[in-house]
Parts: structure tokens; sequence; C-alpha cells
């Protein structure tokens, strides 16, 4: 019997489809600062992507649904879902841990624990 790709398989899948972006924000950072104004020094900076910050945009900042997102980012409705939920997650996460929330085009690879 033929097996088939699974994530748990680690397999390579299918190449990612390109999203459409309408506003590039560039390289931007968010991070906590104190009563004084000034920034505090936080934990490891949480990134997100253009297609995360692009669906949290549509969806919360102009109003529309999920499938008029994925209409105009040119995607499925489930991917413009898992890039709101994992964009919802990285900002909660920013805003209760008090780290710096990064927008980036693509986040950094994992760094290598010294010694490993």
């Amino acid at each position: 019997m033929r097996r088939r790709w699974c994530r748990r398989w680690s397999g390579p899948g299918r190449p990612m489809k390109p999203r459409l972006v309408q506003t590039l924000p560039g390289t931007i950072q968010f991070g906590p600062i104190n009563p004084a104004g000034l920034p505090m020094a936080s934990g490891e900076p949480i990134y997100m992507t253009y297609d995360e910050f692009e669906a949290f945009r549509l969806i919360y900042y102009e109003g529309l649904k999920q499938e008029e997102a994925a209409e105009r980012m040119q995607i499925s409705r489930g991917t413009v879902w898992r890039c709101l939920e994992s964009a919802r997650g990285k900002v909660a996460r920013m805003l209760v841990e008090r780290r710096p929330l990064v927008i980036t085009p693509e986040p950094p690879p994992p760094r290598e624990e010294p010694g490993t």
C-alpha cells in the first residue's frame, strides 16, 4: 500500500502557494515600554510574518470576513484562519509576556543551542 504524505512523516509536502500582501510594512518592531517611556529589556522577540500580519490587518482593521480576506490574499479560507490564529497567538504572547514583536518577511532560522 502506498504511503501518503502527512506532517508526522516529515515529508517535503507541496511548495507554498504565493500569497498576495497589499501592504508591505517593512521590518517593524513593537515592544513594551516602562512608565518613563523607555524600552524595557525583555526576552526573545516574537516574529510575525507578512501573511500573518496581512490576515490580521484585513480581518481586524478593515473588518472583512474570512472569505473576503481569502479572496483578497488569493488563498483558501482555511489558510487565512491558520494565519489569523497564529497572529492572534503572537499578539497575545507579546502583551502577556511583555516581549517585542517583530514583523518580517520571513522568520529567522532557529538558533542552535551552544554545545549541540
